[in-house]
């Protein structure tokens, strides 16, 4: 478990991510699962490895983090030497001009923490991957 912890968080601070937190669980007889929760969203991962396969999910928001350094670290780290990568986008709210920050700026006179007035809501998107 502490290697597979280790690679990544190596690989979060590989793409250049702000990490804010670290869950892991080893499984008995054998595998890991966990979550290196960072502020532009997650890396986590599930490994078999009585199957030499770990499934890795790299899930960024913004233009600062990148995410192929994330996924080449990590293949390095697990010598994997036919890692199969897809990029999914995901994030796109309809209607929405450019990108989704990963940050929100607040302008002066706006909402602020504590502020009691009402965000207008937005179109909602839920993404899963099966």
């Amino acid at each position: 478990m502490d290697v597979v912890k280790e690679i990544l968080v190596g690989a979060a601070r590989a793409c250049g991510a702000t990490i804010v937190d670290i869950a892991f669980h080893e499984f008995n007889p054998f595998g890991v699962s966990g979550v290196v929760v960072i502020a532009e969203s997650h890396l986590s991962i599930h490994t078999w490895p009585e199957y030499r396969y770990a499934a890795v999910d790299i899930f960024t928001c913004g233009d600062v983090i990148k995410p192929e350094d994330a996924a080449t670290y990590i293949a390095t780290r697990f010598r994997c030497k036919n890692p199969s990568i897809v990029e999914m986008k995901r994030g796109l709210i309809p209607g929405a001009t450019g990108k989704v920050a990963h940050k929100v700026a607040v302008s002066a006179g706006k909402l602020s923490r504590g502020s009691t007035q009402r965000v207008p809501d937005a179109a909602q998107e839920l993404s899963l991957v099966h």
